[in-house]
């Protein structure tokens, strides 16, 4: 599958499993949105169909997925020949040790509204508002996971622009890697939209 495919992963998995639980698409029964941190985020990374899950989520993932026989995506049925499932117990730290991260799928930063404040810097003042969004994407993803810390999340960023599609909307993203202080568990999402697979990072090792 191509990495565009993520919301299409979404709206199958979600629909198939609606009745189970809001965590699978992020809507409850009478229609609202949930808007706490996605604990079960779909993704496709390097061509393969991934599904993440945290805390509930993980365990609606673990009871839900030996089920699945094929995936349909748009009228295209995909029979599942292989399946690969790892349950990993991750510890949140935000200390002296510096974590490298890469992003597998393009990083959201920006709403509509610091698009404007972001494309008014310059170079410089573009790292840094970066930097300091990525901050606050890593204690939005901290607080969705019941996680809280008093210690400061530094992050320094190598980012390079990128457009994307979303909901049909040319959107700007980036690509790149990052250094920070705060342990991000492998392939978790960050930023906007991360339940359609953006900003899945990868913990360079």
């Amino acid at each position: 599958m191509q990495t565009r495919d993520a919301h299409k992963l979404r709206g199958y998995f979600g629909n198939l499993f609606k009745e189970h639980s809001p965590l699978l698409h992020n809507h409850y029964e009478n229609g609202s949105s949930r808007y706490a941190y996605p604990l079960v985020q779909y993704k496709v990374i390097d061509r393969i169909p991934v599904l993440i899950g945290f805390q509930e989520g993980a365990k609606l993932l673990v009871s839900l997925f030996l089920k699945i026989r094929e995936i349909d995506i748009e009228g295209q049925q995909f029979p599942v020949l292989a399946k690969n499932i790892q349950q990993k117990q991750c510890t949140l730290t935000v200390n002296q040790q510096l974590y490298n991260y890469s992003f597998k799928t393009l990083w959201m930063a920006l709403n509509q509204e610091n698009f404007r404040k972001y494309m008014q810097l310059d170079e410089n003042e573009k790292r840094n508002f970066l930097n300091h969004q990525l901050q606050n994407n890593i204690l939005s993803c901290y607080k969705g996971l019941s996680f809280r810390t008093s210690e400061r999340i530094m992050a320094i960023t190598q980012m390079e622009e990128k457009q994307t599609q979303f909901k049909n909307q040319s959107m700007l993203a980036f690509a790149g890697r990052f250094t920070t202080n705060a342990y991000l568990p492998q392939w978790a999402g960050i930023g906007k939209a991360v339940s359609r697979g953006f900003g899945t990072v990868d913990l360079i090792k």
